[in-house]
């Protein structure tokens, strides 16, 4: 009985891996070796992207024109024909306004339009020269008083036509509702009433 339980026959312990220390020890310092020749070298890459300044979108964003509107999604139409936003530079779809905002203003989608995420330091001769721009395009002298009273005029026409129209429909639904269908008085007799008016007058 002991003998079984300290001294197995028949097992085969080799499989076991022997580490040979000096082997490994090269191993080692040829990686070393080979760290070191990397640091020290350049690495052969292109020259670094340099992507142009953050600048004003020339364009309107449109979050409007499917407000309130339905659209039938299949899971086969392309990305440009789901629902929700599209993006064509990115190629991706966004599900709400928020978010596809979030997306045009964000990292990724500038770098796609090769912009950092940087603006340019604007010059005092710059911001001078963007004030005169903008004084001309606000033109003082083309808007006076005139102009202001006689669009107050229009605008109370319009207001004024849009009631009276207003009033017009009334008008015809009411002379529809008084005008009651003709009821045979057979039919009604039959039925047991007179017609459908009312006993108030």
């Amino acid at each position: 009985m002991s003998n079984t339980s300290n001294n197995v026959v028949g097992v085969d312990n080799t499989f076991r891996r022997k580490f040979d220390r000096e082997e490994y020890l090269e191993r080692a310092r040829e990686r070393e070796r080979q760290e070191e020749e990397g640091r020290s070298k350049p690495k052969a890459k292109g020259p670094p992207v340099q992507r142009k300044p953050l600048k004003h979108r020339d364009y309107e964003v449109d979050l409007e024109s499917r407000l309130g509107k339905t659209q039938v999604v299949t899971p086969v139409a392309p990305l440009s024909q789901q629902a929700g936003y599209y993006c064509s530079v990115c190629e991706c779809v966004v599900k709400d306004s928020a978010n596809y905002l979030d997306h045009i203003n964000g990292k990724k989608h500038q770098r796609a339009l090769g912009m950092s995420m940087r603006v340019e330091r604007a010059s005092l001769k710059q911001v001078q020269e963007r004030f005169e721009v903008l004084k001309k395009r606000k033109d003082v002298g083309s808007f006076t008083e005139q102009d202001l009273d006689e669009r107050i005029l229009k605008q109370q026409q319009e207001e004024e036509e849009k009631k009276r129209l207003r009033r017009e429909k009334k008008k015809e639904k009411k002379e529809k509702a008084v005008e009651e269908p003709e009821i045979d008085p057979d039919v009604a007799a039959m039925m047991g009433f007179g017609g459908f008016r009312s006993s108030k007058k």
